[in-house]
């Protein structure tokens, strides 16, 4: 933490409103350096709400910036809270063209000196690159966090083609209780109610468009900067965490880029890499990113562009665990990515790794999981608590059918995204494959290192759907997550395939499984060449320094949930996972708002039985300002059910004031299961 004593610059803080050409208006937080000179804008885009939800995490970084000499701008999207307007869907055309909007505006302050830069976490990380593909004429550097590339392969809604149960409900169910909190009177008097209920009146529950879209479609390849990376003019310095499942964003938008980009990868979650949460270690996250900021704005040579192209954390082998305050490793770098000094290494299915299974007669190896495979995933997006990560993966390994290495004679380092060459016999039309890359301790234990997973019917591409021919013998290809990971010599490396994932997958409704060729089957792994690190000089980053942050009190439960329960009821053959998400609890901020957030997510399934899936999600939020005599509740319930060939959707949602219903509806839908 730096005290703003020993900024180079005093600074100041306005709240302002933006005004847009439809004549909304946009809430904005503006950090400024006392000074006559005017300055470069720096901008984050975000619906989550800057006068509370965000607040803690804004003070720690916007008025840092404010002290190095950066116009710092917060902006709450629109429909979000104090900006006007109603909600539309994630990253639609409305919010990217109002950010573009935003960039101008802020680039014609008397204070701007025409310069600015985006920067994001998560949503405001990814539509700074939307916005950059834009190419909005002001905009000359981006710093992207956690953020997707391809809406539809690397966000929370499908992987390889297969429907995410766990944050594609989860996430729809959040948005519908965050899109319907109501404007702060505080900050926009009387006329709050009004805005309120207009915003009421158009939510609607994201999943219906998003479960109404099982391929790679227009609803996807809009806002997915993958589709023209050339677009993007704006350099680019993009930072994920191998504990976050956006990081192959940082691979390939140092790949694909002209724009000059840079990359840095740590072992981190869903977070800013200067707040410490784990897993660390944290990085001094504003420090580098000012060098980025003052070569790109201010035309300072700072050495950014003397970096490797990629720095990354190199991760040592550990046990199996669901959290590490800090994780083992080192930091390594690239100069290109692709490296040279990465290489494709084939492992043989039926040669290099063996399974422990027994093989048919005819060569084939029975895959048919129990529907429950997957309750020890993890959760999808780690934010830093207790139960992010998955635990010893021994109990996943005998859902699945597992294929050994011997215990390695040297260490292997791999970098980059793995890959699979399975030659598949099905009798279904429709299934999936998953696959997880584990580290095999000599003591048994298994630390899942990587996974990845394909749905059959898109194994010729996430935009069409193939049905198997039931009987037929196909090779299928697919990839996993990117990972950077140090096998010891002495431990094994293990491939464990199954047919299903719950609850981060949604099963297909034929539960019989695959077979698999091992004759005919590879895995190919990245590996990183022993001595690439002789000669380089040593990566290194500052220690982390942060602004002051926020007083705002946390008022503890006097009864804790677990933050994730595992029940398995033995004589009906059901599983259910219950997860508390953690986003928020109880907080008193300095300004005198109550806000007081509770979620609860349920995940059921029977063993035997892929259309007993079931997801449920029950959000209450209250906000309260006792001075003002002023309190509102919002409560939104998502839940999902399936047959063969439906998925059918119940959402509810209900808003109070003072304790009295203003509004309250229910909305069911069937949607075709087109896809998944």
């Amino acid at each position: 933490m730096q005290h703003p004593a020993s900024y180079p610059y005093p600074t100041v803080r306005e709240d302002r409103r933006i005004p847009l050409a439809d004549g909304v208006e946009l809430f904005a937080r503006i950090w400024r350096p006392v000074t006559d000179e005017p300055v470069p804008a720096l901008l984050e885009y975000l619906p989550y709400r800057l006068s509370d939800r965000t607040a803690p995490r804004d003070a720690q970084r916007h008025p840092w910036y404010a002290g190095h000499g950066y116009a710092s701008v917060r902006v709450d999207i629109r429909g979000h809270g104090n900006s006007g307007g109603v909600p539309g869907d994630q990253y639609c055309e409305q919010e990217t063209t109002d950010g573009v909007a935003v960039v101008e505006w802020l680039a014609t302050q008397p204070w701007c000196s025409g310069r600015v830069g985006l920067f994001g976490i998560g949503w405001g990380g990814s539509n700074s690159l939307q916005i950059a593909a834009r190419a909005p004429e002001a905009l000359r550097a981006v710093v992207t966090v956690c953020s997707t590339d391809d809406r539809y392969d690397n966000d929370v809604h499908y992987l390889g083609g297969s429907l995410l149960a766990v944050d594609m409900h989860s996430r729809s169910a959040a948005m519908l209780a965050f899109t319907a909190r109501p404007p702060d009177p505080r900050y926009v008097g009387d006329d709050w109610r009004r805005m309120w209920l207009e915003r009421l009146a158009a939510v609607e529950p994201p999943v219906h468009r998003w479960l109404g879209h099982q391929t790679r479609d227009e609803q996807w390849r809009r806002g997915s900067v993958r589709e023209d990376y050339g677009a993007i003019r704006a350099a680019v310095l993009a930072v994920g965490g191998w504990a976050d499942p956006y990081r192959d964003t940082v691979l390939r938008l140092v790949e694909h880029l002209d724009a000059p980009a840079r990359g840095i990868i740590g072992p981190w979650p869903h977070q800013y890499p200067d707040r410490g949460l784990p897993p660390g270690p944290a990085i001094g996250f504003l420090q580098e990113t000012l060098r980025w900021w003052d070569h790109w704005l201010k035309d300072v040579d700072t050495g950014a562009l003397k970096e490797p192209a990629l720095r990354g954390w190199m991760n040592e082998s550990v046990p199996p665990a669901t959290r590490y305050a800090n994780r083992p490793g080192r930091w390594v770098g690239e100069e290109s990515w692709p490296s040279p000094d990465v290489r494709e290494m084939h492992y043989d299915l039926d040669e290099v790794l063996r399974t422990a299974g027994t093989p048919s007669d005819d060569r084939f190896v029975h895959v048919r999981s129990p529907q429950h495979a997957g309750v020890d995933a993890g959760r999808f997006v780690p934010f830093g608590h207790a139960a992010d990560l998955p635990p010893d993966q021994r109990a996943e390994d005998g859902r699945s059918v597992c294929f050994d290495s011997p215990p390695l004679p040297e260490p292997v380092e791999i970098l980059g995204r793995a890959g699979l060459r399975l030659r598949v016999r099905s009798e279904g039309r429709r299934g999936q494959v998953i696959a997880r890359l584990c580290d095999v301790a000599p003591d048994g234990s298994s630390t899942l290192v990587t996974r990845g997973a394909l749905n059959l019917t898109a194994r010729h591409g996430p935009d069409r759907v193939v049905e198997w021919t039931p009987g037929a013998v196909e090779d299928v290809e697919f990839e996993l997550a990117g990972i950077a990971h140090a096998f010891p010599a002495g431990h094994r490396i293990r491939l464990a395939l199954s047919s299903a994932y719950w609850p981060w997958m949604w099963p297909q409704p034929w539960a019989g499984g695959f077979e698999l060729d091992p004759g005919h089957s590879v895995l190919a792994l990245p590996v990183r060449r022993t001595a690439a690190d002789t000669g380089k000089a040593p990566i290194a980053f500052e220690s982390p320094e942060q602004a002051g942050g926020l007083a705002v009190h946390i008022t503890e439960p006097l009864v804790a949930r677990p933050e994730r329960q595992v029940v398995h009821d033995v004589a009906t053959g059901e599983w259910r996972l219950e997860v508390d998400p953690g986003y928020g609890g109880s907080r008193t901020y300095p300004d005198g708002l109550v806000y007081d957030e509770h979620a609860v997510e349920a995940y059921r399934i029977l063993s035997d039985d892929p259309l007993s899936a079931e997801t449920r999600t029950d959000w209450t939020i209250r906000l309260e300002r006792p001075d003002l005599g002023w309190d509102v509740t919002v409560r939104a319930r998502s839940q999902i059910t399936c047959d063969a060939t439906h998925f059918t959707t119940h959402s509810h949602l209900s808003a109070l004031e003072g304790g009295s219903v203003v509004f309250e509806r229910d909305w069911e839908q069937r949607i075709p299961r087109t896809a998944s």
